[in-house]
């Protein structure tokens, strides 16, 4: 008998929406009945926070950088491959990146026309921060920063192809607020299913997730893209991702978990400091050697403050850190933002630069593209 195809799962949405905190949870309660998993991280670079994350909770997993999976689709197949032959997923669940849209037309549209015999494809899933929602739909009384017209284009185009929109971390609003994004989003997508859930705190999942598993995608048809906005939007954004070494072996031993806070809160006072607003910034702390030990640390928009999801048992004697930094500003910006604050707060510990890059995302070219 031919293989049973794999499901494939994408789950979408903006810079700091929490997609990764979702993915992780599907991933749990999908293996928790039965079946077995696989994951595909994305983005315009390699050092992953996500990717660390992902093999943190010792599930297989795939890294595609150097584009989104629109440009790199031969990539993304190669990656199931891969999967497929060391463990044989019967969920294949997908990050994209968060500064693309446009995705059921170049990848989920794609998959199901030309590899149907190996995939089924579930509905795509659009995952909101409800706060940054609310102020780029335009619900009066939102506050705090958005961002410049043609990366709002994205957002929006985003969430007007979802065929599910997931409001994420409700246990952060009001009732109130909640149903004024319904409403909002009622406008924006008309026809997608709307889900509340909270990643973090485990709520409001279950429904989400039969429906991953049980229906198949049928898009709407959305309006047309308009490439050149979705370009300059995305070359708006400026990406840095960095990987160092801090400490050394059997030297004196020090806090991770509050080094990681220090450093992020100087990294956003520093890009906040300049009228920048960050879309999201995250990173890792890990014993060197082991990368199921680790902290982790996030925040989603310059107004916050840094959190930690995930925090190291013991002090550490050196340990590496993954950097990943999404803003509206100059790369080079940025780089001297992290370095600067990197420098603040280390003190007498040794650092050394494994990898670093700073760019803006080029101009999306998808290798297939399907219309609804």
């Amino acid at each position: 008998m031919p293989p049973t195809p794999a499901r494939y799962v994408m789950i979408g949405g903006f810079l700091g929406a929490g997609k990764t905190t979702s993915i992780l949870r599907a991933a749990e309660w999908f293996t928790a009945r039965g079946l077995r998993v696989g994951l595909v991280t994305n983005d315009q670079a390699g050092g992953l926070v996500d990717t660390a994350l992902v093999r943190a909770h010792a599930l297989p997993v795939e890294e595609i950088a150097g584009g989104c999976f629109c440009c790199r689709f031969n990539s993304l197949v190669e990656a199931a491959d891969r999967l497929s032959q060391d463990t044989a997923p019967d969920i294949l669940l997908a990050e994209p990146v968060g500064s693309c849209t446009d995705l059921v037309a170049t990848v989920s549209l794609p998959l199901a026309r030309i590899y149907g015999d190996r995939f089924t494809v579930a509905p795509v899933s659009v995952v909101v921060d409800p706060l940054r929602a609310l102020r780029i739909l335009g619900v009066p009384g939102a506050a705090g920063g958005s961002f410049s017209p043609n990366v709002s284009y994205i957002y929006r185009k985003q969430i007007e192809e979802a065929e599910i929109v997931v409001i994420n971390k409700c246990d952060l609003v009001t009732a109130e607020q909640r149903e004024a994004l319904r409403g909002a989003l009622a406008v924006a997508c008309p026809g997608a299913r709307v889900c509340e859930i909270s990643a973090r705190e485990g709520t409001g999942l279950d429904d989400w997730f039969e429906t991953l598993l049980a229906d198949r995608s049928s898009p709407r048809p959305i309006g047309e893209i308009d490439y050149d906005r979705y370009a300059d939007g995305e070359a708006l954004l400026g990406w840095l991702n960095a990987e160092i070494r801090l400490g050394e072996p059997g030297g004196r031993e020090w806090d991770g978990n509050a080094m990681l806070t220090r450093l992020l809160e100087a990294i956003r006072a520093a890009v906040a400091g300049l009228g920048h607003e960050i879309a999201h910034l995250k990173a890792t702390l890990s014993v060197e050697g082991d990368d199921y030990e680790l902290a982790a640390a996030n925040l989603v928009r310059s107004a916050a403050i840094a959190e930690l999801s995930h925090r190291l048992t013991d002090p550490l004697d050196v340990g590496r850190l993954l950097i990943n930094l999404r803003a509206e500003a100059d790369p080079a910006i940025l780089e001297v933002a992290v370095r600067e604050a990197l420098e603040t707060v280390r003190g007498d510990l040794a650092a050394g630069v494994i990898h670093s890059e700073h760019f803006r995302p080029g101009r999306p070219v998808p290798t297939h593209r399907i219309p609804a």
